[in-house]
């Protein structure tokens, strides 16, 4: 969440930046709470400190009648006080964290995803000489894919994945894992950005698959609600991303400043709903309930969160750059960037099957709003948080088989995951 002080200091800024997010937010509202709160406070403060003289005046003999009296009145009406402040305190915090995070001055205001703004594009849209297949055409043909049976099982946008998709998806894994531990290869990526951050490799994570709503609501990343799973008879609730219970690992603590950036490369088996989308994209693996996902976390000091992020974003293009997928960079506009996020960057691979580019990676720049609502901090103060996709790997396969396909509808493993799949040049 914001400073509560930056929020007294630029009431009308932030009340207009919360209106290009989407968020309409009663600051005046809010900015009364906070002023009731702290009269409230200063009420309570001065009231136990005349109890502490009052017990001064009495230590080491018998308390009077009247100071019995005055004391008991000076009780009551601190409690009487606490009460009223309990209440305000929790109106006050209901609505600071409807406040959402203050976009940079880079980010370019916009009503929607529309109207986000491509920054390049990498490489040609792939040509054939032939009218090239979705990735559901080519992968059910080869029996990679069996959403009858998972819906059999689980219900519709379920999948069973097997065969040599299966490998491939860990093929994928075990290429992002060499390159995001190899610090020659990070080494390489920060000189050719001209970046100033650390060299440090990820650490490996398998996570836990789930989170409890205090954490998740910490995280900010708990609504909208209706696009999460919840466990019916427990505090707890299905990860819609690797990276809600990897930026909430080290909630209520203080990392020593050697210890930054610590870096997480985690992988997962996500759950969402996709509230809202029926109807959409039902062919094939795009937009499911349940798929995995490589995720990078990083967490730094404030001088170095927005490098941090350009240092994520510079990784997903170069991985992509390996797999020789084409595709476009867009800057994500004010709408479409998130609640609690300052920037946003997307990269959409091209997908000939579809004809068109589609989201395959989102990196979010969240400065130090989560960092508050978790208490992560280093000892100058509140961490800088950042997380970016390294692979979403359903759409990853659906960009290697779709780019790769060959007309007799077998697909050509790119060269740098050959490796990974036995050496074996096409599935």
């Amino acid at each position: 969440m914001l400073d509560i002080q930056y929020i007294r200091d630029h009431a009308d800024e932030v009340a207009e930046k919360s209106k290009q997010k989407g968020y309409d937010v009663d600051i005046q509202q809010l900015l009364g709470f906070d002023k009731e709160r702290r009269e409230l406070i200063g009420q309570v403060e001065e009231l136990r400190q005349q109890r502490n003289e009052l017990n001064s005046q009495t230590k080491g003999s018998k308390p009077s009648e009247d100071q019995i009296a005055k004391g008991k009145a000076l009780r009551d009406q601190v409690t009487d006080l606490e009460h009223k402040l309990a209440s305000i305190e929790k109106e006050y915090t209901i609505l600071l964290k409807t406040v959402p995070n203050m976009p940079l001055q880079e980010v370019p205001v916009g009503a929607s995803e529309d109207q986000n703004v491509e920054v390049k594009k990498q490489g040609e849209p792939t040509k054939f000489d032939f009218t090239p297949k979705s990735h559901a055409e080519i992968a059910e043909a080869k029996g990679w894919i069996d959403k009858e049976r998972a819906a059999k099982v689980a219900g519709s946008r379920f999948a069973y994945l097997k065969g040599d998709l299966v490998k491939l998806q860990f093929a994928i894994i075990q290429f992002v894992m060499d390159k995001l531990t190899d610090t020659e290869f990070l080494d390489a990526i920060i000189k050719e950005s001209n970046l100033k951050v650390s060299n440090k490799a990820f650490t490996p994570v398998l996570p836990p698959y789930m989170i409890r709503t205090e954490v998740y609501d910490a995280m900010d990343r708990l609504e909208p609600r209706e696009d999460r799973y919840k466990l019916e008879n427990d505090d707890q609730w299905l990860q819609g991303s690797a990276e809600h219970v990897l930026g909430s690992m080290h909630m209520k603590e203080d990392i020593p400043y050697d210890d930054l950036p610590v870096r997480y490369l985690g992988y997962a088996t996500s759950f969402r709903r996709e509230a809202g989308t029926y109807g959409k994209d039902t062919e094939g693996i795009f937009r499911m309930h349940q798929f995995d996902k490589l995720e990078m976390e990083s967490i730094t000091d404030e001088t170095t969160g927005l490098d941090e992020h350009k240092f994520l974003v510079a990784i997903q293009e170069k991985l992509m750059q390996e797999l020789q997928i084409p595709y476009r960079l867009l800057e994500k506009c004010t709408a479409d960037i998130g609640k609690p996020n300052a920037k946003g960057m997307d990269i959409d691979a091209w997908l000939p099957g579809q004809n068109q580019y589609r989201e395959t990676h989102t990196a979010d720049y969240m400065t130090d709003y989560q960092s508050r609502r978790m208490n992560l901090t280093y000892s100058k103060g509140l961490t800088h948080t950042n997380d970016a996709t390294a692979f979403a790997l359903g759409r990853t396969m659906i960009a290697v088989i779709e780019n790769y396909q060959t007309a007799e509808g077998d697909v050509k493993i790119p060269m740098v995951l050959q490796p990974f799949m036995g050496g074996r040049a096409e599935i």
